[in-house]
């Protein structure tokens, strides 16, 4: 079974500074239908004008992802880290028993486009932490590649749930497969280009989630750029 969430129906929050489309209910959007897949909380696609940002802001017991598309992310936290995470780098800060962050638009002159991603943890009152590590992309090569995981094996980030975290890099024509265990729940979100998951079309900022299927199929790709997510329900 797939459900659908075109790019078009998502929630929309814009600030000036910020353009923010939301997959699922988030901030001043809600709909009871949309409070996230399994234990997939929050997509927000994000673009931040040059200069600009998240002013300090406190967050707890949520996986926090970026994954940025475009441009330069620059992280402070409460723990001490500071980074400028680019394309190419993941991120994965745990909130755990309580965490303050501040996220900004690094550069000056361009702006920032990334996806923000909430992960329910498998457990509350985690010690706060932060990971980066440089991920697969698309000069890789074509099909999936994994980049998050909850062991952090193949050198993936690690998360802390039962979430496999891939990217899928697929230029026109190219296809790719992947397998789902009996029970798990799958969300593929397309980045950039356009695709076709099990028959169903999705363009840059669809999502489709995906339930009692063993199989993903990746075809009719046009310079295709998705994030995959396998995971317990």
């Amino acid at each position: 079974m797939l459900t659908k969430i075109d790019s078009k129906t998502r929630g929309r929050a814009q600030f000036g500074w910020l353009d923010s489309n939301h997959t699922f209910s988030f901030g001043h959007y809600y709909d009871p239908n949309r409070m996230g897949w399994g234990p997939l909380r929050v997509i927000n696609e994000d673009r931040v004008i040059a200069g600009a940002g998240f002013d300090t802001h406190g967050h707890k017991d949520m996986e926090i992802i970026s994954y940025v598309l475009d441009g330069a992310l620059e992280h402070k936290d409460s723990i001490g880290t500071g980074s400028v995470i680019r394309p190419g780098r993941l991120q994965r800060m745990t909130a755990g028993t309580g965490i303050r962050h501040s996220e900004y638009n690094h550069s000056k002159t361009d702006p920032v486009h990334f996806l923000q991603i909430w992960v329910i943890p498998e457990a509350d009152g985690l010690e706060p932490g932060y990971e980066e590590k440089e991920i697969a992309r698309g000069d890789t090569g074509s099909g999936l590649s994994l980049i998050g995981s909850r062991t952090g094996r193949d050198g993936s980030i690690t998360i802390h749930q039962d979430v496999d975290l891939y990217v899928a890099h697929l230029n026109d024509g190219e296809s790719a497969n992947h397998k789902i265990a009996k029970g798990r729940l799958a969300w593929v979100q397309v980045a950039r280009g356009s695709l076709t998951v099990n028959g169903e079309s999705l363009n840059a900022g669809d999502g489709v989630a995906i339930k009692d299927e063993d199989e993903l199929v990746f075809t009719d790709a046009k310079d295709a750029e998705a994030l995959v997510f396998d995971m317990v329900p």
